[in-house]
Parts: C-alpha cells; structure tokens; sequence
C-alpha cells in the first residue's frame, strides 16, 4: 500500500504531533495568562490531530505512487490549501489579531467544495483504488468528515464566544471547566473517536504493507 518512507514520515508526524499536543496543553493551561485561553483535553487532541491530518498525512500521501493519482491529486491540493490557510490564519492571530471563525467556516466549506469538484472531474478513475483498495475512498471520506466537523466546531465556538475571538484578549480555545463549552467539548470528544480509530487503523494497514 505504501512505501516505506511514507510510513516512516507519517509516523514522525504523529510522535511529533503528539509530544507538541502535550507541551501546547501544558503552555495554554498553566494559569499564566496564556493568549487565547485555556484548552481543554479533546481540543488539545483534535487541534493536533488535524494539524497531523491535514498538513502532513496529506502532504506525505501527495507523493505515495502507490496511492492512485485521483487521491494523490485530492489530498495535495487539500495539503496546499491547508498549508496556505495556516501562514494566513498565524499571521492574523498573533499579528493583526483579527482572526475570526467565519473565516475559517468559509475555507472548510471552500475545502468540502475542492474535493468534490476533484472527485467529480476524476469520474471514473476514482474506481481504481490499486493494492489501497477501500482504503482510498474512506481516505477522502474521513477528510470530509474532518472538515464537516471542523465548520460545526467553529460556528458552535463564535457563537460560545459571541464573537470575541479579536484583539490582545481575544477567546481562541475552549476552556475544559467553562460551562458555556462543556457541550462543545462533548461533540469534540464524540467526533474525535472515530477519526482517531480510522487513521491508528490506516496506519497499522500502511505498516504491515510497507516494504
């Protein structure tokens, strides 16, 4: 299914994800004041989940031969996207401090949008999944879905937050004892179960496969 490169490179990513996820908790709810707040367990995952998923697990299968082109195509216009949208979205929290969640609603949609237009222009050669099998369209699928729930994240956050998510005291993160984000906690924490077991089981299907 994949080369051996790739696994390794995937890998890295999650360890790396990981150790990062642990020491951005640790900064964000320290009591010090932190920029945006404190972050509760299921953000910390899903903010560092889709970082791995988006920017590196695409980027990294972008350039798999054996993953068929139409899902080489999709998930590396998806990893530029995605790569642009972060210098924009860092530059406009720590810089103009202006950064505001229906901008981000609105590029999630714009992604949602990308995928099917490449899917659709790719027809028929969608069918030819090669040695990845189902794994290729639940690939594409799973990336929906990441997106679908990141847009609901966001407008159920500006809406939490009533908009203040601007300037020097600026609400970027939903605070684990805050009452007013205990049920988008618990959405969180629902939709990250089933992301989370579909890529440990994409990447236990990749290791055995690589060589």
């Amino acid at each position: 299914m994949a080369s051996l490169p790739t696994v390794g490179l995937l890998w890295a990513g999650v360890v790396l994800a990981l150790v990062m996820g642990l020491r951005f908790r640790a900064k964000q709810n320290a009591g010090h004041g932190a920029r945006g707040g404190k972050i509760s367990n299921p953000k910390v995952l899903w903010l560092f989940f889709a970082i791995w998923c988006w920017f590196v697990e695409c980027a990294v299968l972008a350039f798999e031969p054996r993953l068929p082109w139409p899902y080489r195509l999709i998930v590396g216009v998806h990893a530029a996207s995605m790569w642009l949208r972060g210098v924009v979205e860092l530059f406009m929290l720590h810089v103009t401090k202006s950064w505001r969640p229906p901008i981000g609603i609105a590029h999630d949609a714009l992604c949602i949008a990308t995928i099917a237009g490449l899917a659709a222009w790719s027809g028929a050669a969608l069918r030819d999944t090669g040695a990845w099998g189902p794994w290729a369209p639940a690939l594409v699928v799973m990336l929906v879905f990441s997106l679908v729930v990141e847009l609901l994240y966001a407008a159920l956050f500006f809406q939490a937050v009533e908009g203040k998510t601007t300037g020097d005291d600026g609400i970027w993160f939903a605070d684990p004892e805050s009452e007013r984000f205990k049920r988008i906690n618990r959405i969180t924490f629902a939709c990250n179960t089933p992301q989370v077991l579909f890529q440990l089981a994409l990447l236990g299907a990749l290791t055995m496969s690589g060589s």
